[in-house]
C-alpha cells in the first residue's frame, strides 16, 4: 500500500549559509551556528519535530530541511548582501566585529554602529524560494 510519507521529501524554500573564506576552523563553526539560530528562532515552520530513540529519550527538534553551506571571498560577501537585500531575501548577517563582542546587546550595537554597505561581513544565512536563494548564492562554492 502506497504511504504519501514514504517518497522523498521535497521542499521549496531554502536555508543556506554563505561563510567567507579567509575565516578559522573555529570561525566558520561559530558563525554558522550564530546565523542559522536567526532563521529557527523566526521561522517556526522549518523546525522538525522533536526526536526520541528507542528508550525514550527526547531530544530538541531541528531543522526539517537541509542547510547548505557555501563559501566565497570577501568582495563576494557582499554581492551576495546586495543579492539578498534586492531579492528582500530573508537573512541574517555575522560581521568580523561581532568576534570581539560578548553577548547579544552587544553584537546589536556592533552591527547597528556601520552603515550597510560598510559593514564587515564574514557570513551571511538566506532562507526563502529555492530559486531566489540560489540566484542570490550563484557563483559560491559549496564549503569543503
Amino acid at each position: 500500500m502506497d504511504n504519501e510519507n514514504d517518497g522523498p521529501v521535497r521542499f521549496d524554500t531554502k536555508i543556506a549559509v554563505l561563510l567567507r573564506d579567509d575565516l578559522a576552523s573555529w570561525q566558520r563553526l561559530n558563525v554558522t551556528a550564530f546565523l542559522v539560530s536567526g532563521i529557527a528562532g523566526t521561522r517556526p515552520e522549518v523546525v522538525g519535530e522533536p526526536y526520541e530513540d528507542a528508550d525514550g529519550t527526547r531530544y530538541l527538534p531541528m531543522f526539517r530541511q537541509p542547510v547548505l553551506v557555501f563559501e566565497g571571498s570577501k568582495e563576494f560577501m557582499a554581492v551576495a548582501h546586495q543579492r539578498a537585500l534586492s531579492r528582500e531575501l530573508e537573512h541574517s548577517v555575522f560581521t568580523h566585529d561581532l568576534f570581539a563582542t560578548g553577548n547579544d546587546r552587544d553584537n546589536r550595537a556592533a552591527v547597528r554602529a556601520v552603515a550597510r554597505d560598510e559593514l564587515d561581513l564574514v557570513g551571511i544565512a538566506v532562507y526563502g524560494p529555492k530559486n531566489a536563494v540560489d540566484k542570490t548564492l550563484k557563483g559560491a562554492r559549496m564549503h569543503p
